[in-house]
């Protein structure tokens, strides 16, 4: 199941009638307007992670197609950037129309190919057209500024340009959202793209780019090059080290963004990093404990933990450690249901591959053997499938366990007990990523001295969801550089000119 081979592209006869029938199901890459093979003729399969069978072959690209991409987006880029800003908008208002009309269509994709449950695919896309959305109206607003000038007869002038070229790296946990939220923002702000989509989630981007296309987004602005696992590593030097690349948009791991950081650097490009969490959530006493239990459901076990800003740590206080436990493990037990993500009721899906079910476990198992207590789960659910994992709740952690300081990106809630608001921010701030954290606590000084002393790029009080267009996502120290959504998230992909008009009384 896994040989690559050569041929001609095509469905694959596993395919139900349901996708025999979706017309945004490519099989084919999307270079300059055109869905095209690789110049290799080579194809790779795309699983459902649920039941390994195969959805479709879709073309194994390598870095010859990686620079006819790029070269193709230059092009491209001579034109674009001198669309006016109202253009640009009417595009991506476009796109945003037709993305919220086959929202269902584009949900099905996800499932297929990520694994995750209906409502959640519903819900990404809904998050992810929010992007489109705002970028749409954003692009107008990208102003610049007048400065007072210190010389008579002289006036500075400051505008934003386009960048140029981005190369958009995307991850396989929220394959439309992460898309949406670069592209829609380097397209109001002028620029152009190749995205290099996760192998284990090529099909949504595809869909995207379909849909790009119907709603007139001219040829060579939005280029998708698809390649295994194999190619990942030659095709990402060319998106990274290519002269014509004026920025790399990367979010995953952090060892993968401190390799293609090195790789920019020989450039000096511009990067936007979207790195890994170890989010820490931290409840005090005076915090409404089933109001914090309900929001912890949310921060943990949404996409069944494979988010970046998922909760890691639970810090809860002595005081109502016993309490709380008790009220999330009853939340998990009840709510916690995990099959095929097209089953009625199923709220958690499969994990996205072997090798990260294997992470989770082995975490897991190191920490009981370590001395930590499974309160709930701390399996492999094999009477479902190899990459089930059981939604877990994990006690007596210690910091001699790997779970302590890993990203587990898993449906693992390792939970830990504090005494004094000191030592949770200790413990909270004791590691190198500073993505996202969550506090619940009712003191309104409490919140704003967390808020305040938290090494986190994002702080949510008494909430467990963050995310949104209208606000700058983005961490700091080993979680990223840069910030997506927001006026910001446009910012990122404009370089800032000075211009001095002097001699203006000659």
């Amino acid at each position: 199941m896994n040989i690559i081979r050569a041929g001609l592209l095509h469905r694959h006869c596993l395919f139900n009638m349901d996708f025999r029938q979706m017309h945004l199901l490519k099989n084919q890459a999307f270079i300059n307007g055109e869905w095209v093979c690789a110049q290799n003729k080579l194809v790779f399969p795309v699983l459902n992670p649920a039941d390994d069978k195969v959805i479709a072959e879709i073309p194994d690209m390598d870095q010859c197609d990686a620079k006819i991409a790029v070269d193709v987006a230059l092009e491209a880029f001579k034109t674009w950037r001198d669309t006016t800003a109202k253009e640009r908008s009417y595009i991506l208002r476009n796109w945003f129309e037709l993305c919220k009309k086959n929202s269902e269509e584009l949900a099905h994709i996800i499932t297929a190919e990520a694994g995750k449950p209906l409502a959640e695919s519903r819900g990404e896309i809904l998050y992810g057209n929010s992007f489109i959305e705002w970028f749409a109206d954003t692009a107008r607003h990208i102003n610049g500024e007048v400065i007072p000038s210190p010389w008579p007869n002289k006036q500075i002038i400051v505008t934003r340009q386009p960048i140029g070229v981005v190369s958009v790296i995307t991850p396989w946990n929220f394959p439309f959202a992460m898309i949406t939220r670069k592209v829609a923002a380097l397209m109001a702000a002028g620029c152009t793209c190749v995205i290099k989509p996760s192998e284990d989630t090529p099909l949504t981007a595809l869909a995207a780019a379909k849909l790009a296309e119907e709603a007139g987004v001219p040829k060579g602005v939005i280029n998708i090059v698809t390649c295994s696992r194999k190619n990942a590593a030659p095709v990402g030097k060319v998106l990274c080290e290519d002269t014509n690349v004026g920025c790399i948009s990367f979010t995953g791991s952090t060892y993968v963004g401190q390799i293609l950081y090195g790789m920019a650097a020989k450039g000096i490009k511009r990067v936007a990093l979207e790195l890994g969490g170890n989010a820490p959530f931290i409840v005090f006493p005076s915090a409404d404990l089933e109001h914090a239990a309900d929001q912890a459901m949310l921060a943990k076990f949404r996409n069944n933990g494979q988010a970046c800003i998922g909760a890691n740590r639970f810090l809860i206080h002595e005081d109502v450690y016993d309490d709380f436990i008790k009220i999330f493990k009853e939340r998990i037990a009840s709510k916690c249901v995990l099959g095929h993500g097209t089953k009625e009721g199923v709220t958690c899906g499969p994990l996205i591959n072997l090798a990260q079910t294997k992470k989770v476990a082995g975490l897991v198992d190191d920490a009981i053997s370590k001395g930590a207590k499974v309160e709930l789960g701390g399996k492999v659910a094999k009477d479902i499938g190899d990459k089930f994992y059981e939604s877990t709740l994990l006690l007596n952690v210690t910091p001699d366990m790997k779970i302590y300081q890993e990203e587990v990106f898993g449906p693992v809630a390792v939970c830990l007990k504090f005494k004094t608001e000191e030592e949770a921010l200790q413990i909270a701030n004791s590691t190198k990523s500073g993505l996202a954290s969550y506090v619940f606590t009712k003191e309104l000084g409490q919140a704003f001295r967390m808020s305040g002393k938290l090494e986190f790029g994002m702080v949510g009080i008494n909430d467990g969801i963050i995310s949104a267009a209208e606000p700058p996502f983005g961490g700091i120290k080993e979680s990223g550089i840069g910030r997506e959504g927001s006026k910001h998230g446009v910012e990122e992909y404009t370089d800032i000119k000075y211009t001095l008009f002097s001699a203006l009384d000659k």
